[in-house]
């Protein structure tokens, strides 16, 4: 179930004959344009209903593309001289910023020539140029970045949020959060009705700091109208567990808990590999194994759920890891193909505007 079409805007990504369009910057992240066009090209021969417009240096792009059969007649190169690079502090980009691929790319969002936009640059330039660019939903006052959680749950993720976008939220902010995460729950993973949880480090509602325990109560009362269940209080090893789906924090705890997980994932399958090369035996278990250990390096693979997306913004944006190769940046778009077509951004917005309308009320009733 999806928010209520009757509240919801027409999409505004622009379709060309049935298709959906991404824009892409090109330009950012550790690997340059090489790993973005490969991960352009994968996407591509998997998903014919996708397009892009891509932004950066015209003539090595114009070079990679041609080399890939599968992006032929489907890219639109806008030259951008400039490149945000990963030491280019936010303040500066927000004054020198246009010209750049990653200012080109949000722009094609704000002018609804794509649905959706994916970046592999500095994360914190990204939000500044997003904020400048496409300004804050009516209603917001902190945007989060969400991110995919490998769990047991059916849809095989759940969602945590914020993990890097303030390290500060207030209770008001993390109610806003949890009505966010709930919209993409329903629109990105076609969670019914999305269970909620707030991280804590304990349970008990007597435990955690005087704002967690505000946004408790904020958020059980909102639950009804935000079209979701509150669960309470949650801990980090319910992060990857079946007890919820949305899970909400201030972005200084998620980022430490997602980078937390990605290095985790990692140790893991550098284990299981040190371990399958032991012996002569075990490399002989590992081919009798090769089809299950296959299934679990792709379950828990942080390339495969790569993409945080900015989320209380009047516009999609999705930020890929900056590390990110051919798989990671695919991942990412991926991400963006499934919010931009679902039309997820519309819905996002009335949903954050029925719950502002409906806290507005709720505090006038109290004050008189």
């Amino acid at each position: 179930m999806t928010d209520d079409p009757a509240t919801i805007q027409e999409q505004r990504a622009p379709e060309n004959r049935g298709s959906v369009v991404i824009s892409v910057d090109a330009m950012g992240g550790d690997r340059g344009p090489l790993a973005v066009v490969a991960g352009m090209a994968e996407s591509a021969g998997k998903n014919p209903e996708i397009r892009f417009i891509v932004h950066g240096d015209q003539d090595q792009l114009r070079r990679l593309i041609n080399r890939r059969k599968q992006l032929s007649d489907r890219c639109d190169i806008r030259h951008a001289a400039g490149v945000v690079t990963m030491e280019d502090k936010p303040s500066q980009i927000l004054r020198k910023g246009d010209g750049t691929s990653m200012w080109s790319a949000i722009e094609s969002v704000r002018k609804g020539e794509a649905g959706a936009a994916v970046s592999c640059g500095n994360t914190g330039a990204l939000m500044a140029l997003s904020m400048l660019r496409l300004r804050k939903l009516p209603g917001v006052n902190r945007p989060a970045i969400a991110c995919l959680w490998p769990s047991k749950n059916p849809q095989g993720f759940n969602i945590m949020l914020d993990v890097g976008a303030d390290i500060r939220a207030d209770a008001p902010d993390l109610l806003q959060y949890a009505m966010m995460g709930a919209s993409y729950a329903r629109n990105g993973l076609d969670v019914e009705r999305p269970r909620v949880g707030l991280l804590n480090v304990g349970t008990e509602e007597h435990k955690g700091r005087a704002e967690l325990k505000q946004a408790h109560d904020l958020i059980a009362d909102a639950a009804g109208t935000g079209g979701f269940d509150y669960v309470g209080f949650v801990e980090g090893g319910d992060l990857p567990s079946s007890r919820v789906d949305v899970i909400v924090t201030d972005g200084f705890t998620g980022n430490i808990a997602l980078k937390t997980g990605e290095g985790t994932a990692k140790l893991v399958g550098e284990f299981l590999r040190a371990a399958f090369a032991n012996s002569i035996m075990s490399k002989f278990a590992a081919v009798l194994a090769m089809t299950s250990l296959k299934r679990l390096q792709k379950r828990i693979d942080p390339r495969r759920v790569n993409g945080g997306i900015f989320l209380g913004l009047n516009g999609t944006v999705v930020k890929s890891h900056g590390s990110a190769d051919a798989t990671g940046v695919s991942a990412a778009i991926k991400l963006a193909f499934t919010l931009a077509k679902s039309g997820f951004q519309d819905r996002l917005a009335a949903r954050v505007a029925q719950v502002a309308s409906a806290t507005t009320a709720g505090e006038s009733e109290t004050s008189t």
